[in-house]
């Protein structure tokens, strides 16, 4: 099975006030398993979120990685305008392309965009780990982030196809 690293819309939006929940700690992990996958040769895609008009805005410094994850050389880097990256983007034609079957996917927001993906992903036949403590959302005015992860892991656990495991145990097979 061939593995990719998708770390979804973790850009420096994500430190704006309010920042998302436990922001610095999910940087952290994230680094973590990107250091992991490097290591064995996995490919690391970066998504890209863009929207007009907002901390999302495409070139502006919100919208950038933050260096400490900035996607290298070799990297692929996947823009999209919507929760879904898969839609209307070469994602699923490059992750074709390399025969990969298996992903791993961290970032951000729980509820919007990993939600979508990591049901996208197991609705089309790959094999998902959710890095389960390496995503986050911020609090809504409904509900508090860490209501809004531990509903989605919930949901996720009963999902075909879907795996949760914390970063420090995801293992990363040399590609």
């Amino acid at each position: 099975m061939s593995t990719a690293l998708i770390v979804i819309d973790f850009q420096n939006a994500v430190f704006i006030a309010p920042a998302a929940h436990r922001a610095g700690l999910v940087l952290e992990r994230i680094r973590g398993l990107i250091a992991a996958a490097r290591a064995a040769k996995v490919p690391v895609v970066y998504v890209q979120h863009a929207e007009p008009d907002c901390e999302w805005e495409e070139g502006s410094d919100s919208w950038r990685f933050p260096p400490a994850i900035a996607p290298q050389p070799g990297d692929f880097v996947s823009a999209k305008r919507q929760c879904d990256a898969f839609f209307g983007t070469g994602l699923r034609a490059w992750l074709n392309q390399r025969a990969i079957t298996h992903v791993v996917i961290c970032g951000y927001a729980t509820e919007f965009c990993i939600d979508t993906n990591v049901r996208h992903a197991a609705s089309s036949g790959l094999a998902v780990t959710v890095a389960a403590d390496a995503h986050t959302t911020r609090d809504r005015p409904h509900l508090e982030a860490v209501r809004i992860i531990e509903h989605h892991q919930a949901i996720w656990r009963g999902f075909g196809g879907i795996q949760l495991i914390d970063s420090d145990a995801v293992r990363f097979v040399e590609a």
